[in-house]
């Protein structure tokens, strides 16, 4: 079963930088396009593809770059939700190209902006996207399929897998979104457990998983490893 949190953080509004960043010949695409998109939902499966040769693909700010960004905004135009938005979202990844789908996958959270109580527009809906994601082994999606979405909807269990893996995949851990708040004992288990691994074989242990296994481990030493806690890990 999924659960819901409250958002870790607040989804960046890509137009601001976009104002900065599209010729006067992009903006006037892009805003054509939001305009068709919002009076006929379906075309965004042949805009979608386009923003990249009509907004071009230079860097942003927060490793993103001007089609990225451009595609969020047409993904905000949809005046769809739930079922609904969720069904265009999966035509659109399954359709998409590598960047296309990272496309999606950030602006999950500007689709979900939820409420007081947690309940956005697509719930839990998308969490389909993100298996897929994390299930393959393109570092630009799986980093793609955990931002602020994923920290308020994946289940527990999948959240630690999901951390995991990114070890393995040397994915820095500061992309994980609210790796703080989501952090527990179990998961901290898991990362002294692959650490203890990495000493036996003389492998470096990445830096950024020690702060949680000191954070939360240690506290539980005893219980989880025995009397010898964490030596040589924390």
């Amino acid at each position: 079963m999924a659960v819901t949190t409250p958002n870790p953080s607040a989804p960046a509004d890509p137009r601001p930088a976009l104002a900065a960043a599209l010729t006067p010949q992009g903006r006037a695409w892009l805003n054509e396009a939001t305009a068709r998109i919002a009076a006929r939902p379906t075309a965004i499966r042949a805009l979608f593809p386009a923003a990249r040769r009509r907004c071009g693909h230079t860097p942003l700010t927060g490793h993103r770059t001007v089609d990225e960004a451009a595609r969020a905004v047409l993904l905000t135009a949809l005046p769809l939700r739930g079922p609904a938005l969720a069904d265009e979202l999966t035509h659109l990844h399954c359709h998409g190209d590598p960047a296309e789908q990272r496309a999606v996958l950030c602006a999950l959270p500007l689709l979900d902006p939820g409420g007081p109580d947690g309940a956005g527009d697509l719930g839990d809906l998308a969490l389909p996207l993100l298996r897929q994601a994390l299930r393959g082994n393109d570092n630009t999606l799986i980093e793609a399929a955990l931002g602020p979405y994923a920290a308020a909807h994946l289940p527990d269990a999948v959240y630690r897998q999901a951390v995991l893996k990114c070890v393995f995949c040397e994915i820095p851990l500061d992309r994980v979104a609210g790796l703080g708040d989501r952090a527990d004992v179990e998961l901290a288990r898991m990362l002294a457990d692959f650490a203890r691994e990495r000493i036996v074989a003389g492998r470096a242990v990445p830096e950024d998983i020690l702060p949680i296994v000191r954070s939360l481990a240690s506290a539980n030493a005893a219980a989880l490893y025995g009397t010898d806690g964490l030596d040589g890990v924390a």
